[in-house]
């Protein structure tokens, strides 16, 4: 794979977004044959045409306007210039959007994997939101809520850095899942070796990870390493939740990250209630029947909530 540099994709981009603006332009006809030209040039044309083909739709409003100005020129502006006004204007705004940094997020109830430009793989569970930023020298993702699987394609050169709030995790090739809840952060290790580290006025080595460790780290607290049962931390791919004598007060909570329906415990003598199992992500109801019939619980439902009652 062509690793390319940000002013590199950005000159891409450019062109791309030039040729897509002259094809759709009043002189679009004669754009066609040395359009197909550039293309067959570089592969990487072709890559960057159809990111911007993808983000035409976005912009109706950019597009419309300079459309309309190329199309009905007043006396004062010749056919040419408005045709150059639409390039220029098409342009500008599709290579601004072309050039921020990739987001990828989930609502919800909903998972989504992607293959990033190093060729590193992640995979995003509920309600979770990355942002990315490579460059030559470094290999940058931010979290900013929920969880994701980060497979790390090897890279020397680049180490692949998360950051976490406070918390940053370096790897060079390697396999782990960082989860972020609010300002409280856990790292586990399923494969390789990673640091996690702690930003500041005083900048922290929390833990060197091995695989199948995990850290825990909330703000202002010393960090927790533990050894979680691995199959529990990756069922969310396989759209499952597992449970081994979970406080029930705990479970509720992660039945709760996944759907529309919530399940309510308002007592909190059962609080502490065991709950282990292994339930569908998107099925609290069933999680909420069966917990019911395993410690001689009721169900009641307002609307979307299950409430839990003795």
């Amino acid at each position: 794979m062509v690793i390319r540099s940000k002013e590199e994709r950005a000159r891409l981009n450019a062109e791309a977004s030039a040729w897509l603006a002259r094809l759709h332009g009043p002189d679009g006809a004669r754009a066609e044959a040395p359009l197909q030209d550039w293309l067959r040039g570089d592969p990487a044309h072709q890559e960057a045409f159809e990111r911007a083909t993808e983000l035409w739709e976005l912009l109706p409003g950019v597009v419309a306007v300079a459309d309309a100005r190329a199309r009905t020129p007043s006396r004062f502006m010749p056919l040419a210039i408005a045709a150059s006004l639409f390039a220029v204007v098409v342009t500008g705004a599709m290579t601004v959007y072309l050039n921020q940094a990739p987001v990828f997020d989930t609502r919800t109830g909903e998972q989504r994997s992607a293959t990033l430009d190093d060729g590193s793989r992640i995979a995003l569970n509920t309600d979770s939101q990355v942002t990315v930023r490579f460059d030559r020298e470094t290999r940058q993702v931010s979290l900013e809520r929920g969880e994701v699987l980060f497979d790390v394609a090897h890279d020397a050169k680049r180490p692949f850095v998360v950051a976490a709030g406070d918390e940053r995790i370096r790897a060079l090739g390697t396999s782990f899942v960082v989860r972020r809840d609010g300002d409280r952060v856990r790292v586990t290790l399923l494969r390789g070796k990673v640091e996690v580290t702690r930003t500041g006025t005083h900048p922290q080595l929390l833990a060197v990870l091995s695989p199948g460790e995990r850290v825990s780290a909330v703000a202002q607290a010393t960090p927790v390493l533990d050894r979680p049962a691995l199959d529990a931390v990756t069922a969310w791919r396989r759209g499952e939740i597992l449970f081994r004598d979970t406080p029930l007060s705990e479970a509720v909570a992660e039945v709760n990250r996944y759907g529309q329906q919530r399940v309510v415990v308002n007592d909190a003598r059962l609080a502490g209630l065991p709950v282990s199992g292994v339930f569908a992500t998107d099925e609290a109801a069933e999680f909420a029947a069966a917990v019911a019939q395993l410690h001689g619980l009721r169900v009641q439902r307002d609307g979307e909530l299950l409430l839990l009652t003795l």
